[in-house]
């Protein structure tokens, strides 16, 4: 991420950094450490990628303070640019407070605010049959005011939940629990508030009076990357997208983050040898060949290959293209889209049918290369001799293939062609 903050022309830190690719991993990857808190918690399919999403945002906006945090020290007492061994060496504080010191209070806190979330989800289903009850650890580590609301009982339905549920604050340990409505006296609301108050008393700003449950997310909007006024954004809120106008640095690195985090991608699979399968968000699961790509994404990653699936796309937004298909500009496939990227080398999957094996196996060349150089197509009833002669007939008249694998119906694939390269 610093190789590519060094890069940087010009005297300003400019926000659009957000979208290069190594900054994208570097908070793709920061996500995905907050993300695997609750790997193993249960919760709704729809649960998890909004808290997901809640992880990437956060990450996003802690990014974007590093960065603008580390530009300063691209130059010297003298305004000359720094050897980058230099500067990487002036950082690594910053890396060391953000992602050591910080990011071990972070992790603690959207672990207990996605399995608070995931207990919402199951208070909700139970609707009132029960009251809640607040409880904390119940040793001597619980700070003593959060043990003030210790077994305060209310009505899932009391305001109170929305801005005094777990986490309270950093390193918070204390949850909620359902009780029978005949066990426990249900604290009077305007106490249950006071004692609420008085227990977030130290959080002034009140940053951490939000339910994750409730709002559907793993952090608060208002965060210490973030200003008071993100509590009551509309783009916050999801009310508007490319009509929020920002007045400032902070709000557009937010948009910018946000645009970023629609165009993200789904871990569907992983393997102990590093295999990943990944499903672009913007991937339609019902399109015809969507089970066929994700058979073919399969048997690559089981041999350890990281592997994305990528949507169709006519007309796209430039930014969207882009940051799908960044390594894509300025080839000649500029404008194309690709079914796969395997290994960071695109892939285009055809699957043609014909009564005529001919002309489906001619059909699918002729297809696939105008979207890739290599190309994965379903196997047609023709010996492999004959299409790899075809293949070559192709290539004689000029076209560039690199690489054909025939995909088999029990979702094994072999490959019958790949390039020469001079050594």
């Amino acid at each position: 991420m610093m190789q590519t903050l060094y890069k940087v022309e010009g005297a300003q830190f400019r926000i659009e950094i957000l979208e290069k690719p190594k900054i994208q991993e570097f908070i793709n990857t920061h996500a995905s450490i907050l993300d695997s808190t609750f790997e193993k918690v249960e919760m709704s399919d729809a649960m998890r990628r909004r808290l997901q999403r809640s992880d990437y945002i956060f990450s996003g906006m802690k990014t974007f303070h590093e960065l603008n945090e580390a530009f300063p020290s691209l130059i010297d007492e003298n305004g000359n640019r720094k050897p980058f061994e230099q500067f990487l060496k002036d950082v690594q504080k910053i890396d060391n407070t953000y992602n050591r010191n910080y990011l071990r209070a972070e992790y603690n806190f959207v672990q207990a605010s996605a399995q608070m979330a995931a207990k919402w989800e199951g208070f909700r289903q139970d609707g009132d049959r029960y009251n809640l009850q607040y409880r904390t650890a119940g040793d001597n580590h619980v700070r003593p005011e959060h043990a003030a609301l210790d077994r305060v009982t209310l009505p899932i339905t009391d305001t109170f939940w929305e801005s005094y549920y777990p986490p309270n604050g950093w390193n918070c340990r204390c949850t909620v629990v359902q009780v029978r409505k005949s066990k426990y006296p249900v604290t009077p609301h305007d106490e249950a508030m006071d004692l609420g108050e008085e227990a977030t008393g130290k959080d002034t700003k009140g940053i951490f009076r939000f339910n994750p449950g409730i709002e559907q997310k793993s952090v608060p909007d208002y965060n210490p990357y973030t200003i008071k006024r993100c509590k009551d954004c509309d783009l916050a809120k999801g009310k508007q997208k490319l009509a929020f106008i920002p007045d400032n640095e902070l709000c557009a690195a937010c948009r910018l983050i946000r645009q970023c985090e629609a165009v993200r991608y789904e871990t569907k699979k992983e393997y102990p040898n590093g295999g990943k399968v990944q499903v672009h968000q913007l991937v339609n699961p019902a399109d015809s060949d969507f089970k066929k790509l994700l058979q073919v994404a399969d048997f690559f990653a089981k041999q350890g290959a990281e592997v994305k699936l990528t949507p169709k796309m006519s007309r796209p937004q430039k930014f969207v293209y882009q940051n799908i298909y960044h390594t894509l500009m300025g080839t000649k496939f500029e404008g194309k889209c690709p079914d796969l990227q395997i290994n960071g080398l695109w892939y285009e999957h055809e699957g043609f049918v014909s009564d005529n094996p001919k002309r489906a196996f001619r059909n699918m060349i002729t297809h696939g290369i105008k979207q890739s150089d290599r190309i994965i197509i379903d196997k047609p009833d023709l010996t492999e001799r004959y299409m790899l002669r075809s293949i070559l007939g192709h290539i004689e008249t000029g076209k560039d293939i690199k690489e054909v694998w025939l995909r088999e119906q029990d979702g094994n694939l072999t490959r019958l062609y790949k390039k020469r390269t001079a050594d």
